[in-house]
């Protein structure tokens, strides 16, 4: 199997699917407000023309929103969106499109145009995203603003972070390797498919969503105020080694002096560095990523317990039952019912 970047192999393990379920057309005053998400969904928003505000229920900071702007909400938490006016919004009317629902109000203020959807996997995959990545994640791929090209965001991997970016112009090149072009490209070709009943719409605009996930946390990683975890540690430069290693080879019996020698650092700069950046201990980092594969792995019927805890690195078994009952909450057996009970 060839070696892959941290974050396709995290795609591998977790699949994440994607679907456009809405598009915004507003005038001022308006408001749009999401319930907490269940498990394992997480909501999106684009914002293709015009202003919003974001309110989150854990983060007392208003987070304004332009053009360009894509804001993840990695652990599906209670939001709201509105215009900043503090008037009573105009009541919104919704028609069936399609191939997804457009709502509309009879604002006369400033326009609003935004696609919001969500991204989806299924446990224990989500816990992986409470752990690792920040609650609320705002990318920014128009020009920036201000005298900073990047805002600043907090040390907590359940706070939220804002990474700016200047956008090129779609037609600069041929082909686009700039991830914040890339961004943009993607954002305005969902805009287009969105706009029209076309044959395939629905299969392309869910496909350009499982595509803005990836290139959303690209982005952010390549900030250079990426949110603690596994964003901030991938975008550092000396960590990328040791989890590139660990995400290609989790069954490997790491150690934390193999790991240093990958990063070129001591073992206690190598322990500084991953609870200064990742939040988590390497070792933590590892299990978690054996009991996401073992999980997968769980589902195969003629897979045996045994077998997968070998195949994720545990020649004990009762080391791998405690490991994972810890982790994902109910013992392999659990899981493996549940997931038959579930077929």
């Amino acid at each position: 199997m060839p070696s892959l970047d941290w974050l396709s192999r995290l795609l591998v393990m977790m699949p994440v699917s994607g679907q456009l379920e809405i598009r915004c057309a507003y005038g001022a005053p308006w408001q749009v407000a999401y319930e907490r998400s269940t498990p394992g969904e997480m909501p999106y928003h684009v914002v293709l023309s015009g202003k919003a505000v974001l309110e989150t229920e854990d983060n007392r900071k208003k987070i304004h929103l332009g053009a360009g702007d894509i804001v993840l909400m990695a652990h599906g938490s209670a939001h709201v969106l509105h215009d900043g006016t503090g008037a009573r919004p105009a009541r919104a009317r919704v028609s069936e499109s399609l191939n997804f629902e457009l709502s509309e109000n009879s604002g006369k203020g400033e326009r609003l145009d935004m696609l919001c959807g969500r991204f989806v996997l299924s446990p224990p995959h989500d816990r992986l995203m409470r752990d690792y990545f920040p609650n609320t994640l705002v990318v920014r791929t128009a020009a920036k603003r201000g005298s900073s090209s990047s805002a600043s965001s907090t040390s907590s991997a359940s706070s939220s972070s804002d990474v700016s970016a200047s956008a090129a112009s779609p037609t600069d090149t041929p082909y686009a390797t700039d991830t914040t072009t890339q961004l943009t490209m993607l954002v305005d070709m969902m805009r287009r498919e969105s706009m029209g009943a076309h044959l395939g719409a629905h299969a392309m605009l869910n496909a350009f969503s499982a595509a803005l996930f990836a290139l959303t946390l690209r982005k952010a990683s390549e900030s250079e105020t990426a949110p603690m975890g596994l964003l901030a540690g991938a975008g550092h430069p000396r960590l990328a080694p040791a989890l590139t290693a660990m995400f290609n080879d989790p069954a490997h019996p790491w150690t934390l002096p193999e790991l240093a020698v990958l990063c070129h650092m001591s073992r206690a700069t190598l322990v500084r560095q991953f609870q200064d950046h990742v939040g988590r201990s390497a070792s933590d980092l590892l299990t978690d990523i054996r009991m996401t594969l073992a999980a997968n792995e769980l589902r195969n019927p003629s897979a045996s317990t045994e077998a997968v805890a070998e195949k994720v690195g545990y020649q004990s078994l009762a080391a791998f039952r405690r490991a994972f009952a810890q982790r994902v909450g109910v013992t392999p057996g659990e899981w493996r019912r549940a997931g038959r009970d579930a077929a």
